[in-house]
């Protein structure tokens, strides 16, 4: 049998919902694979979260930078939520967003190599920056999202200072339409990205081991039903499953749209533009997703 920990009970339990001594089985039943005892909660019924990207804990500020037809994103974190709100580390960010603009690049070792305002690399910068404010930093990831015709559509959630916030999204809208057409359309599936967390445009752009993974799930919650049943039952709930990750498969946040998908909006968008509008891509980065944050005193850490 797994050895499995309190904390490791905990962290599951703070994922999905799940009693502590339902967590406890789960974990000791799938050898103390977290992402197995979930699935194994998730078949029991146990579980009160279908996903989780895992506790956002890392602190620093999450940067966007526009430029034509192309937006970037960028993640720079520190160890404090204080170092965020620090003028020198929001322009290092600023300035994160400004060469990977120029640079076209979305690996962070490439972007760290280009010349920084006022001399050196921005890899420089960062190493600077950690020695004046005393804390580590470190620039965890950049996306950028660019368009033919059309334009990029963004929001920044828990804005500290203008595109530098908590969560940042990037839309791009592929289409022939004005920008003063595009704009406030592009603003509200960005925020609606904000929100709902969509994991691809449609079921075509999902992981396959994302789907397999959900109908494994499926087919161990409804145990026992007869072939022919099960088969329904499993695409039933995956039509459910797309509903829920899928962004023009989502029903809209905003009120205006009245209860339609995302998908259903966007054809409204197109007859009053009088053109097609194509949801090309997206980026959302929460700040410190996926990152486990060190507990304790930072007064006693060495």
């Amino acid at each position: 049998m797994a050895n499995v920990s309190a904390a490791m009970v905990k962290d599951l339990r703070e994922k999905t919902g799940a009693g502590m001594m339902d967590c406890k089985n789960a974990l000791a039943e799938t050898g103390g694979d977290p992402e197995a005892a979930i699935d194994w909660l998730r078949k029991k019924g146990l579980s009160k979260a279908a996903k989780k990207s895992g506790r956002t804990a890392a602190e620093g500020l999450i940067a966007l930078g526009l430029r034509s037809k192309k937006g970037v994103l960028v993640e720079l974190n520190s160890e404090t939520d204080f170092v965020a709100r620090n003028s020198q580390f929001q322009a290092l960010a600023k300035n994160c967003t400004l060469l990977a603009l120029e640079s076209s690049t979305s690996d962070v070792e490439v972007l760290k190599q280009f010349a920084y305002p006022g001399g050196g690399t921005l890899g420089d910068a960062i190493a600077n920056a950690i020695a004046t404010i005393g804390e580590n930093m470190t620039l965890r990831r950049a996306a950028t999202l660019e368009v033919g015709e059309g334009l990029v559509g963004q929001y920044m959630h828990n804005a500290v200072a203008e595109g530098l916030g908590k969560i940042g999204v990037l839309v791009a809208l592929e289409s022939k339409g004005s920008e003063e057409a595009l704009a406030p359309l592009g603003r509200l599936l960005a925020l609606h990205v904000a929100a709902a967390n969509p994991l691809a445009i449609d079921p075509a752009g999902l992981d396959p081991v994302l789907i397999a993974r959900e109908r494994e799930v499926l087919a161990g919650k409804n145990e026992g039903k007869p072939a022919h049943v099960l088969g329904k039952i499993i695409e039933s709930g995956l039509k459910t499953y797309f509903k829920e990750v899928c962004l023009l498969e989502q029903v809209s946040i905003h009120a205006e749209h009245g209860g339609k998908t995302i998908g259903q909006a966007l054809r409204e968008a197109e007859k009053t533009a009088g053109v097609p509008i194509v949801v090309s891509g997206f980026v959302r980065f929460a700040l410190g997703e996926g990152i486990e944050k060190q507990e304790g005193d930072l007064a006693t850490v060495t």
